[in-house]
């Protein structure tokens, strides 16, 4: 019986944004979706059948959550974990939603209606963050209530031309996922193992190793995700100068590489800011291997991401677009994004890639629920 065919699954979705985690959760259908956003909110709704409560998750209540879900996926805020935020932690305002949203599993579990999977998305970042106490916080939370606890790194660029790791905590109680003797690569690097070995007793006690097969060789680039040249706005000859006259030495020289070959290159640029010699600077950093780098919020101009093609010798450079934000995080184009070309970069910067989730869900979720979980023979062991 194919997918299509079975019952959907039933998932409550917290921190929903636009709705690309239920785009990628194929099998599953949305019990209940929640964010604070209402910007983001009026994009599920434009994308999806099911409804959306808008509000802060403190403000929920296990009354407010219909039936009993097989899973519940909880995408909380990433700033204050982020490896380019402030690094507050759980204890901030906003990455501290987790623990709104723990407070609703809490009381669910006091109904018998706790969900037998919950899987919380953020940077990975997390692993580090409070020297490494807001996972192990996490994951004796979890413990604590009797799931088994294991999580994985995985980056969108083994599906996607996007750079963009993210970490997966899931937890499972009265089912099981494929799970694996010990690490497996690549969804298992040293950064994954070094938190695991920070674990407290009853967290560590509780942690598996899941395992997922390795992702299949990635068939699409950059350039073959962007729209038509005719199609896009340019910027002219002195703000392009102005712009690759930030570029570092050593992607200048990337740069006049590329425009020598004569050949059509696409390139990614970032600008950052770097110490030199004592001092900040600004600097324009270029990626020609295929990649486009992690999608950001375009909360400043420091986080807008660049578009460098090299053709026959002569450099352009624009702005990526909303669009081609989308198809970076694996969203058709039948997506409906918002009209404000701002509004459509934030809400795929701040979103889980489309097939990340379809790959976890397809490996990891359904099996554990539908009882066919077999740990994969082809898992190789990751480096330590």
């Amino acid at each position: 019986m194919s997918i299509r065919d079975r019952p959907a699954l039933g998932a409550y979705e917290f921190f929903a944004g636009g709705g690309l985690a239920a785009l990628g959760l194929e099998g599953f259908g949305t019990l209940f979706a929640n964010d604070m956003d209402a910007a983001k909110a009026a994009s599920w709704r434009a994308n999806h059948e099911a409804g959306i409560a808008v509000g802060d998750v403190w403000d929920l209540t296990a009354a407010d959550l219909p039936g009993q879900a097989d899973l519940a996926w909880a995408s909380s805020p990433c700033q204050d974990v982020s490896l380019a935020g402030a690094r507050a932690g759980l204890g901030a305002r906003r990455s501290g939603a987790f623990w709104g949203f723990w407070r609703l599993i809490k009381a669910l579990d006091a109904g018998g209606r706790a969900p037998p999977i919950i899987v919380i998305e953020n940077v990975v970042g997390l692993l580090t963050s409070g020297a490494g106490r807001d996972f192990g916080a996490i994951c004796e939370a979890l413990a604590g209530a009797g799931y088994r606890v294991g999580a994985l790194e995985m980056d969108a660029a083994h599906w996607l031309p996007q750079s963009r790791p993210r970490l997966f905590v899931v937890a499972m109680r009265g089912v099981s996922g494929p799970v694996a003797a010990g690490p497996v690569a690549p969804f298992h690097p040293a950064r994954v193992i070094t938190a695991q070995q920070r674990l407290s007793g009853r967290a560590k006690a509780a942690w598996v190793w899941w395992s997922l097969l390795a992702p299949p060789r990635r068939n699409l680039d950059l350039a073959a995700l962007m729209e038509p040249d005719d199609t896009v706005g340019w910027f002219t000859d002195a703000q392009t100068e102005a712009l690759l006259a930030l570029t570092a030495p050593l992607h200048r020289d990337r740069l006049e590489a590329a425009r020598a070959s004569g050949e059509r290159r696409v390139a990614a640029a970032f600008r950052r800011v770097r110490g030199e010699e004592g001092r900040k600077v600004q600097r324009l950093e270029l990626r020609f291997d295929g990649l486009a780098g992690c999608l950001r919020t375009p909360s400043g101009g420091s986080s807008r991401q660049y578009v460098i093609v090299c053709d026959v010798g002569r450099v352009r450079a624009r702005r990526l677009t909303g669009r081609e934000a989308a198809r970076l995080m694996g969203v058709p184009d039948t997506y409906i994004l918002p009209h404000n070309e701002t509004a459509a970069l934030k809400l795929m910067g701040d979103a889980v890639a489309v097939p990340v989730v379809q790959a976890l869900a397809e490996g990891l979720l359904r099996p554990a629920l539908e009882g066919r979980a077999v740990s994969p023979g082809s898992a190789c062991p990751a480096p330590t």
